[in-house]
């Protein structure tokens, strides 16, 4: 039986794209609490099935699947720019292709202007005309309006008009700032990415015997399962510790491991392993926000995970990656070299604090994989800052292994620039074991 909760979520997904909703209009339809159809419609947003936009409401639209994450829908561009829709409102839901800058005249902007692009353009009432008989949906920029007619051919062929106050220059800045986000968003890899399904993955049922967890390790071979109730949910674990020298007859809820750590399908990978480490944990349950169990993720598929990423081409730039790029190892003096560049500064144009960490963190990085297989995740770095480095200059990074285990290790880094001592860390990590 679905919750009142879930039963919305259902309802909105089966609703067609473009459809409008609101609190009231759900509340009114499925005959639950406003609060409850609110909560409901928040998490649908999280989701990525409805989206609400200032001055329009709340839509119906496509989730977007992940290898089309480099495009944005037309709603996502009001929310972007600020802008308020003139016409064409049903075809909100749909994705832009391209844009493209009508800074030309009207024959050579048509080459250009083609089915789902986003045509961006000043108060040119011939040029919007134009653009949408292409289908093409239109941005006017510099807050003008624009005529009755193109607002009704817009409603007409469901291309969004939208106006906003920006000039052309900075609209397609903040497009395609919004694009490049998106990129460096797609390259986190998420334990949506590599867990096993719940039709692939092996689980016991609260009212199931003992004997049910020996016929499941005799057939598969695993030691940890998850416990799932009639509504599918997770209540416990089954590992070998808790059946040894239990009597096969007795009930799963009786000997298992309650309130189990478990992970959401959109967490990040690295907040996964960090748990596994920190737990001692080989297994976990992935769940969604109700809570319904939709598969499993082990230790191997994390590091798995981490392997894999590692190996992938960068498409959108993050500080660790530019960090990971800039510090060079020199074998000879056994010490790390890199250079302070625009990027990794701050408005006074000395190093960051936030980038000197990164530094840090990858010198630990590199340091202990040339001495230990394995990943690792810091779980505790002080920093002492002594003087700062400037644009330009050259750092000098020396690590020493103060103490390695096999679960942990502390590392001493010392970062020296042109003018002397720029800082001193003390870093304590603990290691994914292959």
């Amino acid at each position: 039986m679905l919750t009142k909760h879930e039963q919305i979520l259902k309802y909105i997904e089966e609703l067609p794209v473009g459809t409008k909703i609101s609190v009231r209009l759900i509340a009114k339809e499925l005959h639950v609490s406003e609060g409850t159809a609110y909560r409901a419609i928040k998490e649908a947003e999280n989701t990525g099935f409805v989206s609400t936009i200032e001055r329009v409401g709340t839509i119906r639209i496509e989730k977007k699947k992940k290898e089309n994450f480099e495009k944005l829908t037309f709603a996502e561009i009001v929310n972007i720019v600020d802008g308020h829709v003139l016409g064409g409102r049903a075809g909100l839901h749909k994705t832009l292709s391209k844009f493209v800058i009508g800074a030309m005249q009207l024959e050579a902007m048509m080459r250009y202007t083609e089915k789902g692009s986003l045509l961006i353009v000043g108060n040119r009432v011939k040029a919007q005309e134009k653009a949408l008989s292409e289908g093409a949906a239109i941005l006017i920029t510099g807050g003008f309006d624009t005529s009755d007619y193109v607002k009704a051919l817009a409603d007409e062929y469901e291309l969004p008009v939208i106006s906003c106050t920006y000039d052309t220059f900075t609209v397609a800045t903040m497009i395609n700032r919004a694009i490049y986000d998106q990129l460096i968003k797609k390259e986190v890899t998420l334990v949506d990415d590599l867990y096993t399904p719940i039709d692939h993955s092996v689980n016991i049922r609260s009212g199931d015997l003992v004997k049910r967890w020996h016929e499941l390790n005799e057939e598969s071979k695993h030691s940890r399962y998850p416990v799932l109730d009639d509504n599918n949910r997770v209540v416990g674990i089954l590992t070998s510790k808790d059946v040894i020298g239990k009597n096969e007859d007795m009930k799963v809820d009786k000997v298992m491991t309650k309130n189990p750590i478990t992970v959401k399908a959109m967490t990040s990978l690295a907040n996964a392993a960090h748990t596994m480490v920190w737990e001692g944990i080989e297994l976990l349950p992935v769940v969604d926000e109700s809570d319904v169990f939709l598969g499993v993720i082990t230790r191997q598929d994390v590091i798995k995970g981490l392997q894999n990423f590692q190996r992938q081409p960068q498409i959108g730039e993050t500080i660790d990656d530019i960090v990971q790029k800039e510090l060079i190892y020199d074998e000879e003096k056994q010490l790390f070299e890199a250079e302070v560049t625009p990027q990794l500064t701050n408005n006074l144009g000395t190093l960051s604090h936030g980038v000197f960490a990164s530094f840090v963190a990858e010198a630990c990085n590199q340091v202990l994989k040339r001495n230990k297989t394995g990943d690792m995740v810091i779980e505790n770095l002080s920093i002492y800052y002594m003087k700062p480095a400037q644009l330009g200059n050259r750092l000098i990074v020396t690590t020493e292994i103060l103490e390695s285990g096999r679960k942990f290790a502390k590392v001493d880094v010392q970062i020296s620039s042109d003018l002397g001592l720029a800082g001193k860390a003390m870093v304590m990590v603990q290691f994914i074991d292959r």
